[in-house]
C-alpha cells in the first residue's frame, strides 16, 4: 500500500502533464488526418485506458501517431468513406494481436542502439522545430498544416511579441524548476514544473488583450451532438473488400514498427531500467486498434513525445498512462471552457524543453566519442527523422548501419597469417568465425593473386558457420590452383564441426532459458 501511495505521488501529476501535452496533439493529429477532432480524442482516451491496461509497459503512452496521419489521409480518400477505413483499423488491431501471440516483438532487437539514440534525438529535434511557430504566435488552420521549415519562416517574419513572452516566461519557469534550488525544497520538488507553466501561461492568456481564439488549445463543441455522429463504427462490409485488407496490413505494419521503436526508446529512457515486454505490447496494442475500429477513433500506437513527458514529468508505473486518458475524457465532458484558457504558447514551451532534452549536445559528442561506425547511423537517423518522417529516417539510419557491417564483414573475412608468395613456400589462411556469399570476391581474388606453385592452407578451424557458397569456391579454388601448379589444403575440419556444435548448443540453452525463468513462468506471463 506505501509503495503504492508513493507511485501516486509521482503519477497523479505526471498524468496531468501528459494529458494537458496529449489533448492538443490529438487535436491536431485528427486535424492532419482528415478526420473528425473527436475521433482524435477518443483515440488519446482509448490508448490510455484500454491499452495502458492491457500494457506491459510502465512509462509507454499510447494515443494518435503524426507517423499514422498521411496513411490515414490517403486511406479515407481510397476506401472512400471513414466507416470503411474504421473497418481496416480494426483488422489492423487484430492483425496486431495475432503478431504479439506469434512472439513478432522480436524483431525490435534488430535495431542497433546507435539508431534509436538517433530516432530519439532526430524526434527531440523535430518536436522543438514544429513548436517554434506556436511559441511565435503564427497561426494556421490545424497544427500540423503545411510544411515545418516553411512555418519557421513565416512564424519569424511576423512574431506575435505577446504570445513569444508567454512563451518564454513559461519555459523560464522549466528551466528554473530544474535546478537545484528548487528540488532541494520539499514542497515545490512534489510540483512539476510543466504544470506550473501551463497555471502561468493561463494566467498571461487571460491578462493578454492580444491573443485570438486560435492561440489557445481548440475543444470541439459536443452539445447537441448525436451518439451516432461521435461514434460512427466501422462499414462491416469492409471484410469482404481486398483494399481494406491493403489498408490493414499497411497500418498494422506501420504502427507495430512505430510501436516497437517508441517501447526501445522508453525503455531506454526509463531510470529503472524495465524491460518491456514486447509481444505483450502488441497484443495490447492491437486490443486498442480493435476497440478504436469499433467506435470510431484514429489508430493508436505508443507514442515517444507523449512518452518520453511522462518520464520528464516523474510518471513511475503504467498508472499514470491510465490516468490520463481518463484526464483527457473528464476534460472534454467537464471542463472544455477551462481547457480552452491553455495557450498554445505554453504548451509549445514544455515541448520544447522535451525536444531539448531528447536531442542534447551531449548526446552528438558521446555519439562522435564512439567513433564513426555509430556516429554516421545515428547522425543519419537524426536527418532522416528531421527531413523525411519517423519510419524513413530509421529506415535510413539502419540502411546506413547495415552498409558499414556488410563493408567491415566483407573486409575482414579472413586472416592471411603467412604474407610469404615464394613458390612452394606454405601460405596459411584463416577464416573468421562468420564467412558469407559476401565475401567471396574477396576469398577469390586472394587465391587468383597468389603465384603459381604455391601451397595454400586454408585453416576452417575457427569458423563456426560457413556458407554454402564458400564451400563452392574454395573448391573452385582448388581446381584453379591445381590449374596453375598450386595445391590446396583444408584443415581444421574437426574443430568447424565442434564450434558449430557448440553454437547449435548455445542458442538451444539461451531459448531454453528465456522461455522459462526460474520460478517457471514464461518471460510474457513474468
Amino acid at each position: 500500500m506505501k509503495s503504492f501511495f508513493g507511485s501516486l505521488n509521482r503519477d497523479l501529476p505526471s498524468s496531468l502533464v501528459v494529458s494537458l501535452v496529449a489533448i492538443p496533439l490529438c487535436l491536431g493529429i485528427a486535424l492532419a488526418s482528415g478526420a473528425p477532432p473527436f475521433a482524435g480524442l477518443l483515440a488519446g482516451m482509448i490508448g490510455g485506458l484500454i491499452v495502458g491496461a492491457f500494457s506491459g509497459s510502465q512509462l509507454g503512452v499510447s494515443g494518435p501517431a503524426a507517423g499514422l496521419a498521411a496513411i490515414v489521409v490517403t486511406s479515407v480518400a481510397a476506401l472512400g468513406s471513414f466507416p470503411l477505413f474504421l473497418m481496416a483499423v480494426l483488422l489492423s488491431g487484430v492483425l496486431q494481436f495475432l503478431l504479439g501471440i506469434a512472439k513478432g516483438g522480436a524483431i525490435a532487437y534488430f535495431f542497433p542502439s546507435s539508431v534509436i539514440k538517433g530516432m530519439l534525438a532526430g524526434i527531440g529535434i523535430y518536436i522543438a522545430l514544429t513548436q517554434v511557430p506556436n511559441a511565435l504566435g503564427f497561426i494556421v488552420d490545424g497544427q500540423l498544416a503545411g510544411g515545418v521549415f516553411t512555418k519557421l519562416a513565416m512564424a519569424f517574419a511576423a512574431p506575435n511579441l505577446s504570445v513569444l513572452a508567454i512563451a518564454a516566461c513559461c519555459l523560464a519557469v522549466l528551466v528554473l524548476w530544474e535546478q537545484p534550488i528548487i528540488k532541494r525544497n520539499r514542497i515545490l520538488a512534489m510540483v512539476p514544473g510543466p504544470l506550473v507553466a501551463v497555471v502561468l501561461g493561463v494566467a498571461m492568456g487571460a491578462w493578454s488583450g492580444s491573443l485570438s481564439t486560435a492561440h489557445f488549445v481548440q475543444l470541439p463543441n459536443l452539445t447537441g451532438t448525436l451518439w451516432a455522429d461521435l461514434f460512427p463504427g466501422p462499414d462491416w462490409s469492409g471484410v469482404f473488400n481486398p483494399a481494406v485488407w491493403t489498408t490493414a496490413l499497411t497500418m498494422a505494419v506501420v504502427a507495430s514498427l512505430e510501436t516497437l521503436l517508441s517501447v526501445e526508446a522508453a525503455d531506454k529512457l526509463d531510470p529503472q531500467r524495465r524491460t518491456t515486454p514486447k509481444n505483450r505490447e502488441l497484443m495490447a496494442q492491437g486490443v486498442g486498434n480493435m476497440v478504436a475500429g469499433l467506435l470510431g477513433a484514429l489508430p493508436v500506437t505508443q507514442v515517444i513525445v507523449r512518452s518520453s513527458t511522462n518520464i520528464q514529468s516523474g510518471g513511475r508505473t503504467k498508472l499514470s498512462t491510465m490516468l490520463h486518458g481518463l484526464w483527457i475524457m473528464l476534460a472534454l465532458v467537464l471542463f472544455p471552457g477551462l481547457l480552452g484558457m491553455i495557450p498554445l504558447a505554453a504548451l509549445a514551451a514544455i515541448l520544447l524543453q522535451v525536444g531539448y532534452k531528447l536531442a542534447k549536445p551531449m548526446l552528438f559528442k558521446e555519439m562522435w566519442a564512439g567513433g564513426w561506425q555509430r556516429f554516421v547511423p545515428f547522425l543519419a537517423t537524426v536527418l532522416g527523422v528531421v527531413f523525411l518522417d519517423l519510419l524513413q529516417g530509421v529506415g535510413l539510419g539502419l540502411a546506413v548501419a547495415l552498409f558499414i557491417i556488410l563493408r567491415n564483414n566483407y573486409k575482414v573475412p579472413f586472416h592471411l597469417l603467412e604474407r610469404s608468395v615464394m613458390p612452394g613456400t606454405p601460405v596459411r589462411i584463416a577464416l573468421g568465425e562468420e564467412t558469407s556469399f559476401l565475401n567471396k570476391a574477396s576469398i577469390q581474388r586472394t587465391l587468383d593473386e597468389l603465384p603459381p606453385g604455391s601451397r595454400i592452407v586454408i585453416d576452417v578451424s575457427r569458423a563456426v558457420a560457413l556458407d554454402p557458397d564458400i564451400h563452392e569456391i574454395l573448391a573452385d579454388g582448388s581446381l584453379r590452383a591445381a590449374e596453375k601448379g598450386s595445391t590446396v589444403e583444408v584443415v581444421g575440419q574437426r574443430e568447424h564441426r565442434r564450434h558449430r556444435t557448440a553454437a547449435w548448443m548455445s542458442v538451444k540453452h539461451l531459448r531454453e532459458y528465456f522461455r522459462y525463468s526460474s520460478n517457471g513462468r514464461t518471460t510474457a506471463q513474468a
